[in-house]
């Protein structure tokens, strides 16, 4: 059966389900019976997506485009617009919502939505203006209809099931997006908590919100974690991303009852450098942000994921590293070392001639050197950021904690890179043999319990973090 309105992306990969089609599917209105949701991922061709999606002879294509996703994206536009040239194709997402008029996919597409299209795409169907870049109105989410039930039976069983509960941050760290989505909007509480147990009931046992922010709300995040604290069975996993000095202790109380592995918090210290973060008008309070992480790995099983940005503005290789010790000492789980991005939009470019920022032309717009750190530095933190995951943050290794302190693992890393020659497609087996050479002790590469791999690959970041 064919289908009037395709609403399809390139996922990053096949576990990530596309949080935003749905949201549009399920605001469609009376649209809804015309469209389809299609899902496919980077690896696939984009010549065999086009066929699959013209197999519909749809007459709009909405596609999302992503920082992960806009090369394979572009392609993808092209070989529609060549081959069905009436085939009206809308483009939306946070890629295509700034700069425009640069963008080779814009050029190839009839249409996009900027902004939260959540009801704008639905208007666009009923109206279909002529302007090409259309600004979408900032909904507020009582008015949106929740996209939970738009989840299948697949979804629920195998992938990542995405969920939030407010949108916006009150913050405006430069580097950010989310600097530029002001206000914070709630969702109304009860029937998004409906909506979670609909799944709970359907299986689900895989959540990660997508707020910004989670803990900003005490009132409205407290009685989120006391949801799923009464519902709990095993095999629950729910990942939140927290604003780090915020842990006050009606969170902690609850916080504290959830057994190990349950609950993932992601912590975006990103600069311990006060007169960094100053200049990125990046607000934190670092002593109350250290105290809040040594409480949660003394008093809880919570799952820390921190991370720390590489070559921001006027940060030092040594400021870094006082900073990456800083935040080893506190014992989180995994650190996840970034480079920093140029993400279209945000006001980070302000700082561009200053501090001779230069960034990589193609996506994901990673900084190649600054007035602190030349390039060969910085594509060894590129590499060190790699090798650290594979090492300390994957857990296989605790042989190797003596190199868990920056220095030492800098000379590790610069070591591995002469002997390998790459930063992927490295065996475990064949890290242990060069870990037991490097250390002179026998190293070998531990399993990866169950909840490890939950946590690594059903809610890895891959490009989560610049989707949402």
């Amino acid at each position: 059966m064919s289908a009037e309105i395709i609403l399809t992306t390139l996922n990053a990969k096949y576990a990530h389900a596309a949080f935003g089609l749905r949201y549009l599917y399920a605001n469609l209105g009376e649209w809804r019976a015309r469209a389809k949701i299609l899902e496919f991922d980077v690896q696939q061709r984009p010549v065999d997506v086009a066929e699959a999606i013209l197999a519909e002879e749809p007459r709009i294509v909405g596609i999302g485009v992503y920082i992960w996703n806009v090369a394979p994206a572009t392609e993808l536009v092209a070989t529609l617009k060549r081959l069905r040239p009436d085939v009206v194709v809308v483009l939306g997402g946070p890629e295509v919502s700034y700069e425009t008029e640069t963008q080779e996919i814009v050029r190839w597409a009839d249409h996009v939505i900027t902004g939260e299209a959540d009801l704008a795409f639905a208007q666009f169907c009923r109206q279909r203006p002529a302007q090409k870049v259309i600004a979408a109105p900032l909904p507020t989410l009582d008015r949106l209809a929740l996209p939970y039930e738009w989840y299948t039976d697949e979804d629920v069983a195998h992938r990542v099931l995405y969920v939030e509960a407010s949108r916006g941050c009150p913050f405006a760290c430069e580097f950010c997006l989310s600097s530029l989505d002001i206000p914070v909007r709630q969702a109304p509480l009860e029937p998004f908590l409906a909506a979670l147990q609909r799944l709970l009931d359907r299986g689900a046992r895989q959540f990660k919100f997508v707020d910004r922010t989670f803990n900003l709300n005490l009132a409205v995040s407290r009685a989120i974690l006391q949801f799923f604290l009464d519902r709990y069975r095993p095999g629950l996993f729910v990942h939140f991303e927290m604003i780090p000095d915020r842990l006050p202790d009606p969170l902690r109380e609850v916080i504290r009852q959830f057994p190990p592995g349950a609950l993932q918090f992601e912590v975006g210290i990103q600069t311990f450098n006060e007169e960094v973060a100053a200049r990125i008008s990046r607000r934190q309070d670092n002593a109350r942000a250290e105290e809040n992480l040594r409480w949660l790995r003394a008093e809880t099983g919570v799952h820390i994921h921190a991370d720390l940005i590489a070559g921001l503005p006027g940060e030092s290789l040594e400021s870094f590293a006082a900073g990456f010790d800083r935040l080893v000492a506190l014992g989180p789980q995994e650190i996840q070392v970034g480079l920093l991005k140029r993400l279209r939009g945000t006001p980070i470019v302000r700082h561009d001639a200053e501090w001779q920022m230069v960034y990589a032309p193609q996506p994901p717009y990673e900084i190649l050197q600054n007035k602190r750190i030349d390039f060969a530095t910085m594509q060894k933190l590129r590499r060190f950021g790699r090798y650290w995951d594979l090492v300390a943050n994957s857990g296989r290794f605790p042989e190797a904690t003596g190199l868990h302190s920056f220095a030492a693992f800098w000379e590790f890393s610069d070591w591995l890179y002469r002997q390998v020659g790459r930063t992927h497609g490295i065996a475990p087996a064949r890290l242990a043999e060069l870990l037991t050479e490097y250390l002179g002790e026998p190293v070998r590469p531990h399993a990866l319990g169950e909840r490890s791999r939950q946590v690594r690959h059903r809610c890895e970041r891959a490009a989560i973090r610049d989707a949402n």
